[in-house]
């Protein structure tokens, strides 16, 4: 991507993220009292990410699971799901996230079905630290296991959304992650990320994003 397009892009993703905020802030307010109500802990949840070039940055999101979680439990399912296996007896299909985990609050199932946890990062697109559309930001223990090719994914500004969300999501392989990544970053154009970003909100409606 040129220094024009990255522009183009970041224009864009600053008008998007100030008005998507503005557009919901009267659901971050009650989605912060109703976690504020049900569960002890903190609002908003924050993670070490990794970025563009492999750069970390702490990234934001509703918290969704009870406070003082073994997080070992996700990195050794991510292990599995980079392999291509998710430890199944039989054959299923390949997710990134634990189905069931009994560490997310019955609100947190809530707003992880709708991706309502992921509005904060709203604040990181407004930071630079990640676009409206882009690859899943990575875990930095994800990175560690990825091989040279998979690395193209992070040539670029983690999403909010993204190819791969509006293709399947949940229900792809790492492998097929990836590689819609990087023919996203391959292929990028303003025109794309606009019906990406169109396609998103039915992609939720329609349960693909869990």
């Amino acid at each position: 991507m040129y220094a024009r397009e990255r522009l183009l892009k970041r224009a864009v993703d600053v008008t998007g993220a100030v008005l998507l905020l503005a557009l919901f802030s009267p659901l971050w307010a009650a989605i912060a009292l109703a976690l504020r109500t049900t569960s002890r802990g903190p609002v908003l949840y924050r993670q070490t990410r990794i970025g563009l070039a492999g750069q970390p940055f702490t990234l934001l999101k509703f918290r969704s699971m009870r406070v003082g979680c073994d997080p070992s439990i996700h990195e050794e399912y991510a292990a599995r799901w980079i392999q291509g296996s998710t430890g199944a007896e039989e054959p299923a299909p390949a997710v990134h996230k634990i189905v069931g985990d009994p560490r997310v609050t019955r609100l947190g199932r809530v707003l992880r079905r709708a991706s309502l946890d992921e509005l904060p990062q709203l604040v990181n697109v407004l930071r630079g630290e990640m676009s409206l559309v882009g690859p899943r930001p990575a875990l930095a223990y994800e990175v560690e296991r990825y091989s040279a090719w998979h690395r193209q994914r992070l040539e670029v500004l983690p999403g909010l959304t993204g190819l791969w969300q509006v293709s399947g999501r949940n229900a792809l392989s790492f492998e097929e992650m990836v590689r819609l990544d990087i023919q996203y970053i391959e292929t990028w154009s303003l025109e794309r990320d606009l019906k990406i970003l169109l396609k998103t909100p039915p992609a939720l409606l329609l349960g693909k994003a869990y």
